[in-house]
């Protein structure tokens, strides 16, 4: 059981958050998916779809898609094109990975392209008999229209409950040109015994505006 527990919270850590698993590559030919929906008590809507295929054992190839609508109608987004790829021996305890993005930005007609870079680290875990993850995953985005950058810093811990349970803890630091924010977001990830699919349930709070919380229900799925 121990190592079916071992074995359940790597491949979980390769999912960890949908588009945070930066650390870790996927493996040769297995492709990943998530999607994700998030809305506040005032309506503010956001769908967020992510997709990794391992191309080779070194290099995995993704898309991350955001939409979101919020209270008065207003929409925006992104989309992004990435590839991701180890740095120093894959084989180490602690994971690092780099990735190189190129995308667009828009918010409602207005269109802007903009390049992004990351730098990931992640390691798994082990207490007692139970095994999780932590991992942090850094990014800055550029916008070449404007020359504003986004950077980005999400942190996630994640432990093991039982062969189908497993919790997270994820912290979201964001500085978009200079102005700073916070979240936290803990969630619950099941996955159903003998399925391929795991569903992610949880919440998503800026620390200066605990008003504004967001429910999230995510499904996550690898094939």
């Amino acid at each position: 059981m121990r190592k079916n527990l071992y074995v359940s919270f790597c491949l979980l850590a390769l999912s960890a958050g949908s588009a945070e698993a930066g650390a870790w590559l996927r493996e040769k030919g297995k492709t990943f998916s998530s999607t994700a929906f998030t809305i506040t008590a005032d309506q503010d809507i956001a769908n967020t779809s992510y997709l990794e295929y391992g191309l080779r054992p070194d290099l995995t190839l993704g898309a991350d898609v955001r939409i979101a609508h919020d209270r008065l109608g207003v929409q925006d987004g992104f989309a992004t094109l990435f590839m991701r790829r180890p740095l120093g021996d894959p084989d180490k305890t602690s994971k690092w990975a780099y990735e190189l993005g190129l995308g667009a930005t828009w918010d409602d007609s207005v269109v802007q392209p903009h390049v992004k870079i990351g730098l990931s680290w992640g390691r798994g875990l082990q207490w007692g008999d139970r095994y999780g993850w932590v991992s942090v995953d850094s990014s800055y985005r550029w916008d070449i229209t404007t020359s504003q950058g986004t950077l980005k810093v999400d942190s996630t811990i994640g432990m093991g409950f039982t062969e189908v349970t497993t919790g997270m803890l994820q912290l979201y630091l964001t500085d978009f040109d200079g102005t700073a924010s916070a979240s936290i977001a803990p969630s619950l990830v099941l996955q159903p015994r003998g399925r391929e699919y795991r569903i992610q349930i949880g919440a998503e709070t800026p620390l200066d505006d605990t008003g504004s919380t967001a429910l999230k229900l995510g499904l996550w799925r690898t094939f």
